[in-house]
């Protein structure tokens, strides 16, 4: 006991906030992307269950505390401006 649980999104938030600037068109603002995460299913998971679904995933999500930073940098390997 004593584990620190960890707010996990699933599907992952980086998946959903790539599909929702896909759907949008657009970038995402840093307003848009805090609204899409505090509305994003998510499910509360040890370390342990965390990292099985990182394991799966194949890659591990963006923090949710840090999603506008983190989208930012993710992105720019994701997502090719016109």
């Amino acid at each position: 006991m004593g584990d620190r649980l960890i707010i996990t999104h699933i599907p992952s938030l980086v998946a959903t906030l790539l599909n929702r600037e896909r759907a949008k068109g657009s970038p995402l603002t840093k307003e848009e992307v805090e609204t899409i995460r505090d509305e994003a299913p998510a499910r509360v998971l040890t370390p342990e269950q965390r990292a099985a679904v990182d394991e799966r995933r194949g890659y591990d999500d963006i923090d949710p505390e840090n999603a506008w930073e983190e989208w930012r940098a993710a992105r720019t390997g994701l997502v090719t401006d016109e």
